[in-house]
């Protein structure tokens, strides 16, 4: 493993992965721009769509990453298997969050792929980083299990 990783903290490896990951969202949603697309979507069970900007894109993976920044750090803390079991919860609020653009309201099925999209390309740039990072920790001396030798 590589050892600058496991020493950087686990808050500063999400802040970087959501930044990158933030700015990539920002021109995927400059590219469906120039595309042509102009997005507007409502939330679930709205009476009218709002304007999405490419801004709204990165918006989105920050309040997300700092969501899952805790959670990484709650497991890192709490968790037998902290790397498994982030990559295992994470894979799950991302299916869960396709529901919204998916389902959102007053939304052409062409901005309701773009935005689940854009879930998606989010999750496959923060969920290997941070998982990666969980699995580069260190365990304590204290709570490694050695195995005892075996007789000759």
């Amino acid at each position: 493993m590589n050892k600058s990783i496991s020493a950087t903290p686990i808050w500063l490896v999400g802040a970087v992965a959501a930044v990158f990951a933030a700015a990539v969202l920002y021109g995927y949603g400059v590219l469906a721009q120039a595309l042509g697309m102009t997005m507007h979507a409502g939330e679930v069970g709205a009476t009218k769509a709002d304007r999405i900007t490419p801004a709204s894109f990165p918006q989105g993976v920050i309040l997300c990453s700092a969501i899952g920044i805790v959670l990484a750090m709650a497991l890192h803390r709490w968790a037998k298997r902290s790397a498994r079991t982030f990559a295992r919860v994470t894979s799950v609020l991302v299916a869960v969050s396709l529901a919204f653009p998916l389902l959102a309201s007053h939304t052409t099925e062409v901005t309701r792929l773009t935005l689940a999209g854009g879930h998606l390309l989010a999750a496959a740039i923060m969920i290997p980083i941070v998982t990666y990072r969980l699995r580069s920790a260190r365990m304590p001396a204290a709570s490694r299990v050695v195995a005892a030798p075996r007789p000759a």
